[in-house]
């Protein structure tokens, strides 16, 4: 998976930057292990406090009072206020409940939202995973590189 995004980003010679919560730097520990990102991966910022998010991300904070952190809105803030920071091509950001508490009747532990911002393109989807909290960390940074190559191929999420 990452040797295809690294390919296709590559091609295009367009960079990439993550803003991760719920994965708490999961990505870019998993991305920087391959030779050669270095030329499209340009790094990630872990806001997993709400403060992180408002003061480096520029998410607002009667958003994050409003909705929460764990919304869509909040996830397309992340990835459009890293875009303003890093200057990349693509964003991705990952917020969510990974558990074990912290989940609510709406928001129930394995819920993660995702934003993707690239050139003239913005999308956000909520996803509920299984499993304890590594299982839904691993299974939220592995669906982020299926929704970015999605992405960056012009192909519909699912």
């Amino acid at each position: 998976m990452i040797s295809e995004l690294q390919n296709l980003l590559q091609s295009r010679r367009q960079t990439l930057a993550f803003a991760e919560s719920c994965t708490g730097g999961l990505v870019s520990a998993t991305l920087t292990q391959h030779p050669g990102v270095s030329s499209f991966y340009l790094g990630s910022v872990i806001s997993y406090s709400n403060e992180l998010k408002k003061n480096i991300l520029h998410v607002s904070e009667s958003l994050l009072r409003t909705v929460g952190a764990v919304s869509s809105p909040v996830a397309l803030e992340m990835a459009r206020g890293l875009k303003t920071l890093t200057g990349a091509d693509w964003t991705v950001s990952i917020t969510g409940i990974a558990g074990p508490a912290g989940g609510t009747k709406d928001k129930p532990v394995g819920t993660v939202y995702f934003a993707v911002c690239g050139p003239g393109f913005e999308m956000s989807q909520r996803k509920l995973f299984p499993g304890n909290r590594q299982q839904i960390q691993e299974t939220a940074m592995k669906h982020s590189f299926e929704l970015l190559t999605k992405s960056l191929k012009g192909e519909p999420w699912t």
